[in-house]
């Protein structure tokens, strides 16, 4: 075997263990038994100072070293980019605090989620406080004396600085704003009412999953407080949540965490069990569960479809038409909760904690002082208060498990999403006909064949600029947005 070919079986192996951690955090949050918290903590630090230890091993080194670079494709380059990426990150990381910071993650969740219940902010600060000190000191290792937010960004989105989001944040925040405010004046569209069967909800949020393309040979659809996916290749699970007063909270979770799913689905099998074998950066990966749940699921042309299936399921729904369930589904009104924010006002929940988040690492906002923050930045931007706990600042569970510098990729696959629908349309002529049949079939293979299959071969941006033909820009998701809810709400 060549240094490569050693170097790729080696990593094979890691990338193996770490899908079986990442199926411990599956099982945590859907089936795990809620005493079994203090050992799962246990098995996932042992898991994690595995995989550290493997990630340093000197042999990666060496295999480097020895491989002759001018002799690789393109693919070969691209894993080798990833490896040495992910080598020179784990060896700047002690591996006592890789093992510390898996263990303290894995006892946060549940410790957030019961404070969470019990509106119970003093009970969960202690933990929060030494989440961040550990973060921030993992930030400092792998920042060598740089910018400590911009090291952990990069482990969400490569080749991004706190400094470049926080610019294209600045620009659209005064024009969501705006755009919200013109909104508030108009008349509000009606609202779905009576009680909706959760059994139901569960069987044509399957029906949905599976018209978006998501192969259930190799996923499953569960249910958990929070919606999310994981896994990739073969395994590739989501989840959702009911609520028999709102429906559309289980179907565009569903819808949302498909993109997701199908996006590691479908990425090219050669890349299997390897660096490029998953999505290249939550950025892209939002890009691909907006985009679905968003330009493709709120559509006129598939809302339309979509309340003859309520109806068929449900019956009388409350909802007049289909033109009066467009606007219903694209309901802008007052909210605390990000992830069941209009499209409208979504980014904005990302954008405060992005600022908050930023300001923690920075040492710039103490940890006991963050709930008045949360609240007073909430108010100012949304104009009222919060209510309770749940409602603000326990209500994600992201900074629980030290996911510092995720929340602004958010907003960034947004803009993403925004650009690609933008070529989609171009090269998709016939697409709102399609949808209105409940056909995604061509949005979804153009898609996979522009974006999902590439896996982590390009770089983010890249990936982005080639399917769209220039570089990332806000413009096309503002443009979207302004003539979607200028539309609805006759501004």
């Amino acid at each position: 075997m060549t240094p490569f070919d050693e170097l790729m079986a080696y990593q094979r192996e890691t990338q193996a263990l770490g899908q079986v951690m990442g199926r411990l955090g599956w099982d945590q949050e859907t089936v795990m038994p809620r005493g079994a918290a203090p050992q799962r903590g246990e098995e996932m630090a042992a898991l994690e100072s595995v995989l550290h230890a493997r990630r340093v091993d000197t042999r990666v080194s060496d295999w480097l070293d020895a491989i002759d670079h001018a002799a690789l494709d393109d693919v070969g380059r691209a894993q080798i980019r990833h490896i040495r990426r992910s080598h020179d990150r784990a060896r700047k990381v002690p591996a006592s605090l890789a093992t510390r910071i898996a263990r303290v993650t894995s006892q946060a969740q549940g410790i957030w989620a019961e404070a969470r219940a019990n509106e119970d902010v003093a009970g969960f600060l202690p933990t929060l406080e030494e989440v961040i000190a550990l973060k921030r000191e993992e930030g400092q290792a792998l920042a060598a004396g740089g910018d400590v937010y911009d090291a952990m960004l990069a482990d969400y989105e490569p080749g991004t600085t706190g400094d470049e989001i926080a610019a294209m944040f600045g620009a659209l925040r005064p024009e969501l704003t705006a755009l919200r405010e013109a909104v508030r004046a108009a008349n509000t569209p009606p609202q779905l009412s009576g009680t909706f069967d959760e059994a139901a909800q569960m069987r044509l949020t399957r029906k949905l999953a599976k018209a978006y393309g998501y192969d259930m040979a190799h996923g499953r659809v569960d249910k958990a407080v929070h919606p999310f996916s994981s896994g990739s290749g073969l395994d590739v699970r989501i989840t959702t949540r009911t609520n028999p007063a709102d429906p559309f909270n289980c179907f565009y979770s569903t819808i949302h965490e498909v993109g997701h799913g199908a996006y590691e689905q479908n990425i090219d099998r050669d890349y299997l069990l390897t660096p490029l074998g998953q999505g290249v950066s939550m950025g892209v990966h939002e890009s691909q569960s907006r985009i679905y749940e968003n330009q493709l699921g709120r559509s006129r042309a598939f809302t339309g479809w979509l309340f003859g299936e309520m109806r068929e399921t449900f019956g009388d729904i409350g909802i007049a038409d289909e033109d009066a369930f467009y606007a219903c589904v694209n309901r802008v009104s007052d909210g605390h909760i990000r992830t069941e924010a209009d499209e409208l006002q979504y980014n904005l929940h990302v954008l405060l904690r992005f600022d908050l988040e930023r300001a923690l690492m920075a040492g710039d906002l103490d940890v006991g002082d963050l709930e008045a923050a949360w609240n007073d930045r909430f108010e100012a931007d949304f104009g009222y208060g919060v209510d309770k706990p749940s409602n603000g600042l326990l209500q994600d569970v992201h900074w629980s498990v030290g996911l510092f510098g995720y929340f602004p990729t958010y907003t960034l696959g947004n803009v993403y999403a925004g650009c690609l629908f933008e070529a989609m349309r171009g090269a998709l002529p016939n697409l709102d006909a399609q949808l209105a049949k409940g056909d995604l079939t061509a949005a979804t293979r153009w898609l996979r064949e522009t974006v999902q299959t590439h896996g982590g071969l390009y770089e983010p941006r890249d990936v982005i600029a080639r399917a769209r033909g220039a570089e990332p820009s806000e413009a096309p998701l503002l443009a979207y947005l302004k003539e979607k809810f200028t539309t609805i709400y006759g501004l």
